[in-house]
C-alpha cells in the first residue's frame, strides 16, 4: 500500500537512491504516482525524466539495473530513500558508481 505522499506542484517526489549492502548514495531522482507503483510492481527502479518528460527504467539501455530492496519516505512525507542492489558498475551515466564522486569542500 502505497502512503499518501506530498508530492510538488508538478506531481513529482526527490528519491535518493543508495546502496542496499554498503550504504552508499548512488543518486538523486525523481519519482510521480506511476513510476512509484512501477518499481513497486517491478521491483526495479524507475523514474520520471524531467528533461526528457518520460518514464525510465534505470538501466534500460546500459543494464546496469537497480533491483529494490526497500523503500522508506521521510518524516514529512515528501522524500524517498529506496535501497537497491546496484547491478553492473555503477548508477552515473558517466560511468562512476555514484554519482555524488566530486566534492567541494573536505575537511
Amino acid at each position: 500500500m502505497i502512503p499518501d505522499l506530498k508530492y510538488d506542484d508538478k506531481g513529482l517526489i526527490p528519491t535518493i537512491i543508495q546502496d542496499s549492502e554498503n550504504g552508499d548514495v548512488l543518486m538523486l531522482a525523481y519519482m510521480n504516482k506511476e513510476s512509484l507503483k512501477m518499481t513497486i510492481d517491478t521491483g526495479f527502479t524507475h523514474f520520471w525524466s524531467r528533461s526528457r518528460q518520460k518514464y525510465w527504467k534505470k538501466g534500460e539501455t546500459s543494464g546496469h539495473v537497480q533491483e529494490v530492496k526497500e523503500i522508506l519516505y521521510d518524516c514529512d512525507g515528501d522524500t524517498l530513500l529506496v535501497k537497491v542492489i546496484q547491478h553492473g558498475p555503477g548508477a552515473c551515466h558517466t560511468g562512476n558508481r555514484t554519482c555524488f564522486y566530486r566534492n567541494i569542500i573536505k575537511t
